[in-house]
Formats: structure tokens, C-alpha cells, sequence
């Protein structure tokens, strides 16, 4: 009987883990609403805004990570392509400093916290 009940205790952790495992492969649907900022300039020297909308969007487009920064938390997420290979969607750069939703896939690897940009509105 005690055979029987570790088996199944470890039959039960088996598929849990598997599970969890799959998830963070495939990544968990999730919409963030937020600020886009390309992230050197605002964690190196703390520009944002209006004021920095044109040297973000010219951040962007020369390959610099994009920062959402959660809306009312400190959460920030870098946001990656729909695919690999591919660059963020027009939507992204355009939106620079601007308040946006992010829908698309969440990663975290290291503490850090990715989104796919699967759609900006």
C-alpha cells in the first residue's frame, strides 16, 4: 500500500512538473498596459516622455531593447518579436513613450520578465 501511494505521489509530480515545464516553453498569454520606453536611455539616464519620443523611436528602430513599463508598478518587460528572426511590429516604434496595451506570450528567465508583441493598442 505504501508502494502504491509514493508511486502515485510520483506519478502526480511527474505530470505537474511536465506541465509547468511546457507552459514556460510555450509561454502564457498576457495583455500589459503600460509605457514604451527604449531601455537605454531610460535606465541608464532616466529620459522618458514626450520630450524623448524621437530619440526612442530612433532607439528602437537601430535594434535597442523596448522597455514596457507596467502601468502603477515597477514591473518591466522587454518585449520581443512575435517570431524569431523578425523585428518588433511598426506598432511598437511608433508608440514610443506612449501608454499602450501589449498583448502576446510572457516569459521569465532569471528574474527577467519578456512579453511577445503579438498586438499593441
Amino acid at each position: 500500500m505504501k508502494r502504491l501511494l509514493i508511486a502515485g505521489l510520483g506519478i502526480v509530480l511527474s505530470v505537474g512538473l511536465g506541465a509547468a515545464a511546457m507552459a514556460a516553453e510555450n509561454g502564457t498569454p498576457k495583455s500589459v498596459t503600460g509605457t514604451l520606453e527604449d531601455s537605454f536611455c531610460y535606465t541608464s539616464m532616466g529620459a522618458h516622455g514626450a520630450s524623448h519620443k524621437k530619440c526612442a523611436m530612433g532607439c528602437a528602430k537601430a535594434g535597442i531593447p523596448v522597455a514596457l513599463v507596467q502601468k502603477g508598478t515597477d514591473r518591466i518587460y522587454v518585449l520581443m518579436p512575435p517570431k524569431n528572426a523578425e523585428s518588433l511590429p511598426d506598432d511598437v516604434v511608433n508608440h514610443m513613450e506612449d501608454e499602450v496595451t501589449v498583448s502576446g506570450k510572457e516569459y521569465t528567465k532569471g528574474g527577467v520578465h519578456f512579453l511577445t508583441a503579438e498586438s499593441v493598442k
